[in-house]
């Protein structure tokens, strides 16, 4: 997700005469010195406080699936990843952030690199706007690595257990989580594609939700904001069809899930 001294009054216009103004006493010369003393050491000590703690936990989820590659048909998940990651970290005030990854089987990939923290101890000397630079350019480099691990391993593209995964591993105390999701949403695991399913009314993509929540459960993203980067790319020129996808998304994760969407970064 800042009195005002009066002016001196007009003359009195019955006697002619300008009010007496109040006499000022000045400070005798030693006071003086101290009080400039003072009001320089306190402009000091202005500048120099340190910057309120980062503590929000945040989450990168990054879809190494197909569809990401830079090709005609796919969104890309490289360059939104250089592009939105920064400011994502800066503009939330994340402290740590965790990682997972977009796999035909999420829950189970191997890929896997450690929490950031962005937020590092320091001592009283230390310039700690350019130690979180330095931190978030870190996290930065380390999710390209679980990008790269993702595309390595099978194609596929399970959205909702990477949501599941990336929940799992968030801090639960203190505020809540901040995920940003690279990836086009387009769920596509060994045993379910959304590419097949009906989500062409509210019955009918209920069903499907009901289904998948009885053999997964629901991802654990409650209170969390999660940030879509990507999504449903690939309906750029159906429009009616991105409604029912966005729908779907809309009632699994702020239906059930009870998460926030927020597409600041799309």
């Amino acid at each position: 997700m800042r009195p005002s001294v009066p002016h001196d009054r007009e003359p009195d216009t019955r006697t002619g005469s300008r009010p007496r103004r109040a006499a000022r006493h000045r400070p005798a010369s030693g006071l003086l010195a101290l009080i400039s003393a003072a009001a320089v050491l306190g402009g000091l000590t202005a500048c120099t406080s340190a910057p309120e703690a980062l503590t929000t936990p945040c989450g990168v989820v990054i879809d190494g699936s197909g569809s990401g590659d830079a090709t005609k048909n796919g969104f890309n998940a490289e360059a939104k990843l250089k592009a939105e990651l920064l400011p994502f970290l800066e503009d939330q005030e994340c402290g740590t952030v965790d990682f997972a990854p977009i796999t035909y089987t999420s829950q189970i990939s191997s890929c896997k690199v450690d929490r950031v923290d962005l937020d590092p101890p320091h001592k009283e000397t230390t310039d700690q706007d350019s130690q979180r630079e330095r931190a978030r350019v870190r996290a930065a480099g380390e999710a390209l690595e679980e990008l790269k691990c993702a595309r390595r391993e099978r194609p596929g593209s399970d959205v909702w257990g990477a949501l599941d995964r990336i929940a799992s591993v968030m801090p639960s105390d203190g505020p809540d989580a901040k995920l940003l999701v690279v990836s086009d949403f387009e769920q596509a695991d060994p045993e379910f594609s959304l590419g097949k399913a009906d989500l062409t009314t509210p019955e009918s993509r209920d069903k499907v939700i009901d289904s998948l929540v009885k053999e997964r459960s629901v991802p654990a993203v409650k209170g969390m904001t999660v940030y879509t980067v990507g999504f449903g790319m690939k309906f750029g020129d159906r429009p009616s069809e991105y409604e029912d996808f966005e729908a779907f998304w809309n009632e699994v994760l702020e239906g059930r899930a009870k998460a926030d969407v927020d597409n600041s970064y799309e």
